[in-house]
């Protein structure tokens, strides 16, 4: 199977510590075994030993139970300590590099990947499908072998008491293997159904507790638990059905390790009688048969958890082979001493194959140090354009130059390191302010992060906070007011010091007053640096140096605000209704 050999790849480092876990075990599970040969012993050594005297049966008695009491007490704890100790420390181990390599995978996917998935469905595949895949290790790769060992080391030392009795313990063993077989080979499928399942219900719970204030503002409880029992219902459905085919497998399976002890005891009962066997040895042979076919039932459990674990597997790889649209270039160079001359050349772009055209040959020079704003109608293209240049998506058609050379032939993160962006909608982690602050710069001293906060006009409002710096904001930013996100936001930029600058609609849904402190701080930035402005409201950017008219996704206006304002085009329009409207 592919998922378990790409699996075992992340297992190979830690196969000395599998090998001696196993070995521990094997210790482990053959100290049971002495059991029945202690009945055999006591039985048909000591107790139906005529040539000994009854003190001679006590002493012998004591002796052997004395060494049993050892084994037991003082040998078999710590082994039983050290197997399961190991057997989770490397199980651990293991899916901590599994989700170590997954959130480097989960880092480099596009956009475009998480524009259409959601980000419940991610976390189930990180989390529950990798915590899944750990009973590959503990069962499939430890206790599997541990229970086979068990099975041969009772069958050897059965086969020195009576060979005959002996293949009629195993007579059903085929019967087994059969079963298994065929119930557990569909049954790899049911529980892929069931973990993706579950992940919708994961995954819609996840968004749904994300938009709680969307829920109670419109009143639409009764309306999304409808929805959620929906989905709750599907998972519940493929439950059961797996559970149905898991049922049917453990009825047939036990009803067959259930019947050989009854053909041993019938058995073994007749060789007594006919004296071909001793009482010890039938006695003996009967709680071989426990210990025979108890890792069998346990291999029945071993095999519903490894299709599991298997099912998850192939849903961790399946997540692993999603492609990067985004990538380095065999050859790709480091983006460094950038001056910040943008061109774009011909520039076409759509976010499918199979989709219209957003941005439709579109060509721009804009020089070092030059502030550009983009407006026009929501939806020309504008964040569309802007989204292009830090390569969050790739061209369609054309190319953008950075100082002349094409931004694809740069190693991707090198180029976003020289640039800074201010979105509309910023996020903040759930973190102090200060590790906002620092996402910029993650070695800043404290005084280049209160620097900074002063020039975003943000060090005031973070003083009054209720432990200034170290003031955790919540999850997105939910305790800061948009204006203070914004300038927290602001003021990470000012901290990377980055030589292209883009502001996406950065003021749009601010307060007045939020808006003239935000204004002011994106002056202060956008000064010597090549700057990109997405406007919505156009009295912010009428000193910018030009202004771009952008419209279903083609420019068609270009020039100074006092030029478009004196051409009366499309601009001018704007800019009246925006007046009207104010």
């Amino acid at each position: 199977m592919d998922s378990i050999r790409r699996y075992m790849r992340f297992v190979k480092p830690y196969r000395l510590q599998i090998i001696g876990t196993i070995l521990i075990g094997i210790i482990k599970f053959a100290i049971p075994l002495l059991i029945p040969l202690l009945i055999k012993y006591v039985l048909d050594d000591i107790v139906g030993n005529n040539t000994l005297s009854v003190e001679e049966k006590q002493g012998q008695l004591i002796l052997i139970m004395g060494i049993m009491v050892v084994i037991f007490i003082v040998v078999r704890p710590p082994v039983e300590y050290y197997r399961q100790y190991f057997a989770q420390w490397t199980a651990s181990k293991i899916l901590y590099d599994i989700r170590d390599k997954l959130f480097t995978h989960v880092q480099k996917l596009s956009f475009k990947y998480y524009s259409n998935t959601k980000a419940g469905e991610v976390i189930s595949r990180v989390i529950n499908d990798v915590e899944q895949t750990k009973s590959f290790i503990i069962t499939g790769l430890m206790n599997l072998w541990l229970d086979v060992a068990t099975i041969v080391i009772a069958i050897i030392i059965m086969m020195t008491m009576d060979v005959t009795l002996t293949i009629v313990s195993i007579l059903l063993f085929p019967f087994y293997a059969f079963s298994i077989k065929y119930f557990f080979g569909n049954l790899r499928k049911l529980t892929r159904k069931r973990s993706q399942a579950l992940a919708e219900v994961q995954s819609y719970l996840h968004e749904r507790v994300q938009g709680m204030s969307v829920i109670k503002s419109f009143a639409i409880e009764d309306k999304e638990q409808k929805r959620f029992d929906q989905t709750n219902s599907n998972f519940l459905d493929k439950a059961i059905d797996h559970t149905k085919w898991n049922a049917k497998a453990f009825a047939v399976v036990n009803t067959i390790t259930d019947i050989a002890p009854l053909l041993v005891i019938g058995f073994s009962g007749y060789q007594v009688i006919n004296e071909n066997l001793s009482i010890g040895e039938m006695a003996a042979f009967i709680a071989y048969i426990d210990r025979l076919y108890n890792p069998l039932r346990r291999l029945v459990n071993s095999s519903t958890t490894l299709t599991q674990s298997i099912a998850s597997m192939d849903r961790v790889f399946e997540f692993v082979d999603e492609k990067y649209d985004i990538d380095d270039s065999p050859n790709a160079i480091f983006c460094e001493n950038v001056k910040g001359h943008i061109e774009f050349k011909n520039v076409s772009f759509s976010y499918d194959e199979k989709e219209e055209e957003v941005l439709k040959n579109i060509s721009l020079d804009v020089k070092q140090g030059e502030t550009i704003a983009l407006v026009g109608m929501s939806g020309g293209g504008k964040s569309s354009l802007v989204s292009l240049i830090p390569r969050f998506y790739d061209v369609t058609e054309g190319a953008i130059l950075l100082d002349g050379t094409d931004i694809r032939t740069f190693k991707v993160r090198s180029l976003r390191d020289n640039i800074g962006m201010v979105l509309q909608d910023n996020i903040l982690f759930s973190e102090s302010v200060k590790s906002n602050i620092l996402i910029g710069k993650s070695d800043a001293t404290e005084e280049e992060i209160i620097d900074a906060a002063k020039a975003a006009n943000a060090h005031d409002f973070i003083m009054n906070l209720p432990e200034g710096y170290d003031t955790k904001v919540g999850e997105r930013g939910v305790k800061l007011s948009g204006g203070q996100k914004q300038r927290v936001a602001i003021a990470r930029v000012f901290i990377k010091n980055p030589p292209i600058l883009i502001l996406d609609e950065a003021t749009s849904a601010l307060d007045l007053e939020s808006e003239h402190l935000i204004q002011e701080a994106i002056e202060k930035l956008a000064k010597d640096r090549t700057t990109f402005i997405v406007a919505h409201r156009l009295s912010t950017i009428t000193n910018v140096d030009r202004i771009v008219v952008i419209d279903n996704g083609k420019v068609i206006e270009i020039g100074s605000h006092e030029e478009l304002m004196a051409k009366q085009g499309n601009y001018y329009k704007l800019f009246q209704i925006q007046q009207l409207e104010h």
